[in-house]
Order: structure tokens, then sequence, then C-alpha cells
């Protein structure tokens, strides 16, 4: 990794106090802009606080708490005794961020994937709406089962700017072992950071129930999510249906 080279900055105070940003979010807006910029990838580790401290013309304690932050937003992750990191869905402690979905049992997460399809298709408004796109732009629909022990516990219908992922097919995400997110990742520079869900309860119309073999009417919850990459850009929209007979959503809040 080549040194970034120093940038100096000072506080902005911009009109009155309402307007004063403290100079510790300054250094995590330019932290956070390295990132978007692929100065740091996701799994490399930027730079020690005090490398950073004097590119920046700033205290450690500055950059300290402005690395405290995208710790806890998950953008950056620490190792002890390694260095800090920038966070990747490839990891085991990440690559089930946004998924809340628990066994009953407390048994472990892994889940199988089996991919149903994945071909480009045009957005329709409900689908451009969310991703910010407009009717008719391109997209790529994933739609796929997870698997707990052989039985199906989710169906995710998924929608992609079809712009971000060219090249993206069956054959891809098919032979692809790791997590979907560190796919995005390293094969098209795509970073989910953050997720927005809608949650609500439903009843299994006849397709679903044949899918997650459940019987029709059988109750399921409803999850739609929108990933954001840098920016609060929306790259992802995902429509789920969670069957809860052996499974929980799990949320911890702060």
């Amino acid at each position: 990794m080549s040194p970034s080279p120093k940038r100096p900055i000072k506080p902005v105070h911009a009109r009155g106090a309402a307007a004063f940003r403290p100079l510790y979010r300054q250094i995590k807006q330019l932290i956070v802009q390295d990132m978007q910029a692929g100065v740091w990838k996701p799994g490399e580790m930027i730079p020690s606080e005090f490398e950073l401290a004097d590119r920046f013309g700033v205290s450690q304690g500055t950059v300290r708490k402005a690395i405290d932050d995208l710790a806890a937003e998950n953008l950056l992750t620490r190792r002890q005794g390694k260095g800090t990191f920038v966070a990747t869905h490839a990891e085991q402690t990440t690559r089930y961020r946004f998924l809340r979905l628990a066994a009953d049992d407390g048994s472990g997460r892994d889940l199988q994937r089996r991919l149903l399809h994945c071909r480009r298709m045009r957005a329709g408004a409900d689908v451009a709406r969310p991703l910010e796109l407009k009717s008719g732009d391109p997209v790529v629909f994933v739609r796929r089962l997870l698997l707990a022990e052989a039985r199906p516990v989710v169906l995710d219908d998924i929608w992609l700017p079809g712009r971000l992922f060219k090249g993206l097919d069956a054959e891809r995400l098919s032979t692809y072992q790791g997590p979907m997110y560190a796919l995005f990742e390293t094969a098209f520079g795509v970073q989910m950071i953050r997720a927005e869900e809608k949650i609500r309860a439903v009843a299994a119309d006849a397709e679903a129930a044949g899918l997650l073999e459940v019987a029709r009417g059988a109750p399921l919850l409803s999850v739609e999510r929108r990933s954001l990459t840098y920016g609060e850009r929306p790259v992802e929209l995902r429509r789920g249906l969670y069957r809860t007979d052996a499974h929980h959503y799990r949320n911890e809040l702060q």
C-alpha cells in the first residue's frame, strides 16, 4: 500500500455554533472518503493513529475518536495487536451482519444457498424507486433460498443496479463459495455499508408456500431490506420471506 499524501485540515466553524463540526468528525469524513476512493480496500489495514494524525495535522486523540466512531458503525474493524482494518463481509464476524435470523435452539448461523434464478430485466416502478433508478433501467434479479439443515427457511428476491453489476450471472453466483456481499466487494467494488429494513407479518401465497415447504396461508415474516454504500447510495433491494416456526428475528438495540 503506497503512502497517502498529507492532508492537513482546519476546523470548520461556518456560521454560528449550530454549524460547527467537531474536528474528529471532519477526520472521520476524510477517512471515509479515502475508503470510498479505494485508497484502502475492504480487508486492508489502514495507517496507524500516529500516521493518520501526522497526515491530517491533528492529535492522535482526535484520530482515535474518529476511528472509534467508524468502528462502532462497522466501517472499520480493530484487531488486537495487529491494527485497524476496513471492514469486509468476507470476515466470519461480519459476513452475516445484516442477517438477523437465528435458530430457536441456538444452533449455528451457517446457511446453505440454493440459487433459483439470476437474470437481467427492466426495473418496474416498485423496484426503481427504492434503488433511486428510473423505471425501465436495467437491474439484475436474483431469487434464492437459504436452507438450514436442508430445510428452506428464507426465500430472497434481490434486485441490483445493472450498471454496477455487469457480468454477474447465475454461473458466477452458483460457483462462488463465499458470502454474496464478499463477491460484490471483490468482483464489483460495491461494499454494503448499512441497511434499512421494513418488517411485517404476511401469509404464504401458493408460490412461496411451495418453495418454503409450508402450508398455503402459513405465517411468514416479510423483511424488505435496502442496502446502501458510501454516500448513502442504494445498491441493493432485497425482499425476503422468513419461516419462523424454528427461527426468530433477532436484533440488538442500543
